[in-house]
């Protein structure tokens, strides 16, 4: 491969695992060596002024695709944040890269996709049997949950005194979105050739959403508790918050296979690939009660 003289790129460069990505390569590469895939150019000028090229690549246009993937070594396929809509848009992004010649493509997949009997995982097999079928070597790195996502609901238990949440007793091997963005930016950056490897990525250390309910509490002093509910009644909840329809039922969905511990793994890949123990929960609760 000659992906070393070539520049890497990045794609959904303005989404929050794509900025994360480009802080960590611009540590390990010249800028010059650097390009941010965006779907909106009026939306990336702090992108650019990182001195990284910045090239139009939207998902739905597969004209600005092959264009935008002319020249690259790595590519980094960000999974699209449209759930319904991934498929077909991966489909596109790994074609233009085969007829742009890119040398290899690295895909954030989601955990165990293989096996996961969860919703969320049905696009990523499909979109790992599109890679398998390419004349473009590929990596896979099947990131686990992200702790930001067990977040989202903190401000309202806190007012509530409670965290409704439908994983029972199930382990989680959540870790921050940083630390998965250090893991894509190794692989990318990495002198070997890891081409067919799939990385199992995860938290070093699962955790109970009680456990996670009951540092919260810890660190508010306040009393909040944990209340788990059945997939029904927790999708009706996310949906009365303002969640659309489809999204509710399909974060539930994924909470009931969490209480079966489709989100825990214990392999510690992601460890090994950032050089250092993954950051816990207790550090990502702390920093976000201090915004």
């Amino acid at each position: 491969m000659t992906t070393n003289t070539k520049p890497v790129f990045v794609t959904g460069a303005n989404g929050q695992l794509g900025r994360l990505v480009l802080s960590q390569l611009v540590r390990k590469l010249p800028a010059s060596q650097i390009v941010a895939g965006v779907r909106d150019l009026a939306k990336a000028e702090d992108i650019a002024s990182l001195g990284v090229q910045v090239r139009l690549a939207d998902y739905e246009n597969p004209e600005t695709l092959q264009k935008a993937f002319e020249g690259i070594g790595r590519l980094l396929l960000i999974s699209s944040s449209e759930v319904g809509r991934r498929a077909p848009q991966h489909r596109q992004v790994i074609d233009a890269a085969e007829k742009a010649g890119v040398d290899q493509l690295v895909y954030t997949s989601l955990l165990h996709a293989g096996t996961s009997p969860m919703q969320l995982a049905s696009e990523h097999k499909m979109t790992e049997a599109a890679l398998a079928g390419s004349k473009v070597p590929s990596v896979v790195v099947r990131n686990g949950w992200y702790t930001e996502n067990l977040l989202m609901a903190v401000p309202t238990a806190i007012e509530l005194g409670t965290y409704y949440g439908a994983a029972g007793d199930g382990l989680i091997s959540a870790a921050p979105r940083a630390d998965y963005a250090a893991a894509a930016a190794a692989v990318l950056t990495s002198t070997e050739d890891l081409s067919d490897r799939v990385f199992e990525l995860a938290g070093d250390r699962g955790f109970t959403l009680a456990e996670f309910v009951a540092e919260i509490s810890r660190q508010t002093d306040k009393p909040i508790a944990y209340q788990n509910l059945t997939e029904g009644a927790y999708t009706a909840g996310l949906i009365t918050a303002g969640l659309p329809e489809n999204f509710a039922a399909i974060l539930a969905d994924a909470a009931k296979y969490a209480a079966e511990n489709f989100l825990y793994d214990d392999s510690k890949q992601l460890s090994g690939l950032i050089g250092r123990p993954t950051t816990g929960f207790e550090s990502v609760i702390q920093n976000a009660l201090a915004v």
